[in-house]
């Protein structure tokens, strides 16, 4: 076999098992959602708190990915992909034989650990596979079809095994998959040059618990309202650690986030849309399951395949964008990705109590082919001429505001559910989910505006 032949081979093969590990972690974010309402009844959580089972894994994920990232870059990125999904695997064990919900949060929270650690050697590997341009711009349409796509098989996923099995099936699905990675990546992917260095320990602490304070208080507000002491507490405890990790990493001599990735406005603007875009994004997976099991009367299996047209529409956006970004640029090809959104989150808000299955699913097709050209896009700017040193902690960075951004939009969209459904039954239900999901549209208009300052700002 000729030598180029292998090394395609050996690069498609290692980037079938980064997509698959990418896959996994994905599908975990929102695969849980279609068994809310199983796991509730069983193991009697409130609808108040449900919210903390996405946001247990949300949480641990997106706070320590800054930390998973610079470990990767230090101890080996394969090495620490590798020891983050066997992580991930045993938590989805324990998840899975949960007894009460304590364990189960807990489990989540464990679960989000081990995915901190893998996740930023998905695309960081990519990096150090792949040349820069064509080559790796098709390698991240995949990645991202697999991080945006996941979302949505996720969902259809759940349905199927909570309908045809248990909702505890949905954690234990995992561990065959992550048993498989952990085997075949030492033989398929290769090892990074390690950088050595030391660990910024205080900045990954400060910014774990900054997030964790600042969703509660969110979480807590939607419950108790804006003048609960554990809520205000939670904002000034939240904001004092934030400020205190950006002090931080600007005198580390090695910091888990370094700022000189933030150094160009472009850049810098990516990072803000990759906190924005997702806040719509999962928010809207929260909120439409739930509509469509609760209000509608789905069962599990047909609310997960409602989702179905929007796996669709990212797999074609995900497959046009590297020719799309080659001809356009990245910058109007996210702008006009966003707007694509924003359209279609408009549109999802018209839903009702009777309203037809086609409101639904129309909307869904074109949030997909949105997601997918604004995800490729936004990757593509964050990675470009990004040092070797540093790429994993781009991509930590990048995931890490993905992660955060779902969390905090959740919470803030809890709150204004809560406020426009006061009452009970699903007339009441559908309103307040109808105001949560027009409210993620402004997440992503002001993505927009950001996106094209930085670029007018350029060319001035």
């Amino acid at each position: 076999m000729p030598t180029t032949t292998r090394a395609a081979r050996g690069s498609g093969i290692a980037l079938a098992i980064i997509v698959t590990c990418q896959l996994m972690l994905m599908i975990d974010g929102t695969i849980v959602n279609i068994a809310l309402p199983r796991m509730a009844a069983e193991l009697r959580i409130a609808r108040t708190d449900l919210s903390w089972v996405v946001n247990a894994y949300i949480l641990a994920f997106g706070g320590l990915l800054l930390l998973g990232g610079r470990a990767g870059d230090i101890l080996g990125r394969r090495r620490m992909f590798t020891a983050g999904i066997a992580l991930f695997t045993a938590a989805s064990l324990l998840g899975g034989f949960a007894p009460s919900s304590g364990w189960l949060l807990a489990a989540r929270a464990l679960q989000g650990v081990g995915a901190a650690f893998a996740a930023p050697g998905t695309y960081a590997l990519i990096a150090g596979t792949f040349a820069e341009g064509g080559p790796r711009d098709r390698a991240i349409g995949v990645l991202t079809a697999a991080t945006s796509g996941g979302s949505a098989v996720g969902l259809i996923l759940g349905g199927m095994l909570t309908d045809w099995a248990s909702w505890r099936w949905v954690m234990f699905v995992n561990v065959p998959i992550g048993l498989a990675i952990v085997a075949l990546a030492p033989r398929y992917v290769a090892e990074t040059e390690r950088h050595p260095g030391r660990f910024d320990l205080i900045g990954a602490l400060t910014s774990t618990l900054g997030m964790t304070s600042l969703v509660y208080a969110l979480i807590r507000v939607s419950s108790a309202g804006w003048g609960d002491g554990q809520a205000l507490a939670g904002f000034g405890l939240g904001v004092v650690l934030l400020a205190a990790f950006v002090a931080v990493e600007g005198r580390a001599e090695q910091p888990i986030m370094p700022l000189r990735l933030l150094a160009g406005r472009e850049q810098a603007s990516a990072y803000l849309a990759m906190l924005l875009v997702p806040a719509a994004g999962i928010s809207m997976f929260f909120f439409m399951a739930q509509y469509l099991e609760d209000v509608r009367g789905y069962s599990a299996l047909v609310t997960g395949l409602a989702f179905l047209p929007l796996a669709a529409g990212l797999l074609v956006a995900s497959h046009l964008a590297p020719r799309l970004l080659a001809r356009f640029g990245i910058t109007p090809m996210a702008a006009a990705g966003m707007t694509v959104v924003t359209v279609a989150l408009t549109w999802l808000s018209r839903v009702g109590a009777d309203g037809h299955i086609a409101g639904v699913l129309a909307p869904m097709t074109v949030f997909g082919l949105g997601m997918g050209f604004t995800f490729v896009s936004l990757t593509s700017r964050i990675l470009s001429g990004v040092a070797p040193e540093d790429s994993g902690a781009a991509s930590g960075l990048m995931q890490a505001l993905q992660q955060t951004g779902g969390s905090l939009g959740l919470a803030i969209l809890m709150t204004v559910f809560s406020a426009a459904a006061p009452g009970h039954g699903t007339a009441a239900l559908a309103e307040g989910i109808s105001a949560a999901v027009g409210a993620t549209a402004a997440f992503t208009v002001a993505a927009i505006v950001v996106t094209l300052a930085a670029r007018r700002h350029r060319g001035a």
